[in-house]
């Protein structure tokens, strides 16, 4: 991590000369959650009259409204999709389930809230209380996919597929939005040292109350992300080895 004034100053510099030369080089910002104490921004690179790189930032305020603490994670070019689901799969063989965790059947009604109580007390103990929260209509961009999930049974099959004895989802912060959500998380697979970051954005439908779009972004499963970094001196203006028309991904998806 980036500690202090100084060097997360110079970090920004740094961000801004790898783009330095692309005048039509943009930032668009796709979608932002609603949150007062902490918030997190889905975003897209532009340049002429294409489009490339996304990702998500998360950014927490200290009391004195400064900020204290930022998470950003952009999209991993090289998506392995099931291969993912193959790998945990061979990792967790042979390990015995625990016992789902106990809660207390709730309905909360703010995107933060419906964050917390998935993560905090149903944790992973029953697929047919988490989807009670989501849309029929729901689109679920998990970005170790190249396509976008819809509907909730596209989006029941993809959790069902990766509920793996000894993998351990931890949320570790969330903002504190109303009508679309923020949070920071790792997971943990097995004993292994080292854990997989990410964060994901949720938003709810103002009517129904229920989550309609979720945006995850794990951490690059090539450390270092040896691709992202040749596709952005390859071409800084996009940060991918190829871009999309302008405007075909409507809000980032």
């Amino acid at each position: 991590p980036i500690t202090g004034p100084t060097a997360i100053r110079e970090h920004m510099l740094f961000k801004v000369a790898q783009r330095k030369g692309k005048e039509d080089a943009g930032f668009r910002i796709d979608m932002i959650s609603d949150g007062d104490i902490a918030c997190g921004f889905a975003w897209t690179w532009t340049c002429g009259d294409e489009e490339g790189l996304r990702g998500t930032t998360f950014v927490e305020l200290n009391d004195a409204g400064e900020i204290q603490f930022v998470r950003e994670i952009p999209e991993p070019l090289f998506k392995p999709g099931d291969a993912t689901k193959d790998l945990l799969q061979a990792v967790t063989a042979g390990i015995e389930p625990t016992p789902k965790p106990e809660f207390e059947s709730q309905t909360p009604t703010t995107a933060s809230g419906i964050a917390r109580y998935l993560y905090e007390e149903v944790q992973g103990g029953s697929v047919d209380e988490a989807m009670r929260f989501f849309s029929p209509d729901i689109e679920y961009r998990d970005f170790n996919y190249e396509e976008m999930l819809n509907g909730k049974d596209e989006v029941r099959q993809f959790i069902e597929d990766f509920s793996f004895p000894g993998i351990t989802f931890r949320p570790q912060r969330f903002d504190d939005g109303k009508e679309s959500t923020c949070f920071i998380w790792e997971v943990v697979i097995a004993d292994a040292p080292e854990t997989i970051k990410g964060m994901s954005l949720y938003r709810i439908d103002p009517d129904t109350r229920l989550i309609n779009y979720v945006r995850d972004v794990p951490e690059s499963a090539i450390k270092p992300p040896v691709l992202g970094k040749l596709a952005r001196d390859l071409r800084p203006g996009l940060g991918v080895f190829k871009g999309v028309k302008l405007g075909s991904r409507p809000g980032g998806k």
